[in-house]
């Protein structure tokens, strides 16, 4: 018996678990196949009441019971831009975890939304580029100086993480090449030590450089869910009032979220189909007894 999981990382906002949820109807309607929502840490704190009277699920308790219920074959579709720690260290560990008490478990975890490794995909660039044209302002799109764009992630401690968000901003300023500008990244923040430099700019940083000064500047949210950072008050939302107060002229306005955008739907309807199929797979835990595949 087959199930499907939806997974993102986790948050303590219940708007991130109710968007989750609904993604999760809503590709089970267009794959015709169940599709669960659950979460890595954290969404499991939020009182029921704040969730429409039904609690969160993270993903190692959901997992154990479906094994119990005689569910045999589980495909993972990571709600995760690329390919954190989240998705190549802990996910793992939980899940083989699992398979000792359950060894006729086999579990197949997709790609991350982004796969440089499975040759060019443009939609995720084509959905940000369509949050950035919702976005302009009034007469920027007429003729008049055109923005800068930035494209803002949360900021990685994995390398790699950070250059799939470098590797859609490309993509995306070759998209916007006559409506804006320049493209360019930042992170909303970073771990202290050179190590971690490769998250540079910062977004605070960037937003007081003279360069911008007086511009009008597009957020390109590179966030899945509201929460904490994108949510209303968040993070992002207050390094800008900060930026625009500590520089008069400066105009920010930032896109919806990725998860928010309806095509977002096509990538994960992809991922579904790969992870019944055991193609581009992140990883793979075969039945205890099998080999283990990772990329």
């Amino acid at each position: 018996m087959q199930r499907i999981l939806l997974v993102d990382n986790g948050s303590l906002r219940p708007q991130a678990v109710l968007n989750l949820r609904r993604l999760a109807g809503v590709l089970a309607r267009a794959t015709g196949e169940p599709v669960e929502a659950a979460s890595l840490l954290h969404a499991h704190k939020i009182p029921a009441e704040q969730l429409e009277g039904e609690k969160a699920v993270t993903l190692a308790p959901r997992v154990e019971r479906l094994a119990a219920e005689g569910v045999t074959d589980l495909v993972i579709v990571p709600f995760f831009f690329g390919p954190s720690q989240a998705l190549t260290g802990y996910l793992p560990e939980r899940l083989r975890e699992v398979q000792e008490q359950y060894p006729n478990l086999g579990i197949k975890v997709t790609a991350p939304l982004v796969d440089t490794l499975s040759g060019l995909d443009l939609r995720l660039a084509r959905l940000l580029a369509d949050n950035v044209r919702d976005a302009l302002p009034c007469g920027i799109a007429g003729g008049k100086r055109q923005p800068t764009v930035i494209l803002v992630d949360h900021g990685s401690p994995i390398p790699e993480v950070t250059a799939v968000r470098n590797y859609v901003a490309g993509q995306l300023g070759v998209m916007l090449a006559e409506e804006a500008d320049r493209v360019t990244y930042a992170s909303m923040e970073r771990r202290e030590g050179e190590a971690y430099r490769f998250n540079e700019p910062l977004l605070a940083d960037l937003l007081a450089s003279k360069a911008l000064a007086g511009r009008e500047v597009i957020l390109a949210m590179l966030f899945l869910s509201p929460g904490r950072h994108a949510g209303e008050g968040g993070d992002i939302a207050e390094i800008c009032e900060r930026a625009m107060t500590d520089s008069p002229g400066l105009r920010i306005v930032t896109t919806r979220l990725v998860g928010e955008h309806a095509g977002i739907l096509e990538i994960l309807v992809d991922r579904v189909a790969q992870g019944r199929q055991g193609d581009a797979l992140l990883v793979e835990l075969p039945a205890m007894g099998k080999a283990t595949r990772s990329r």
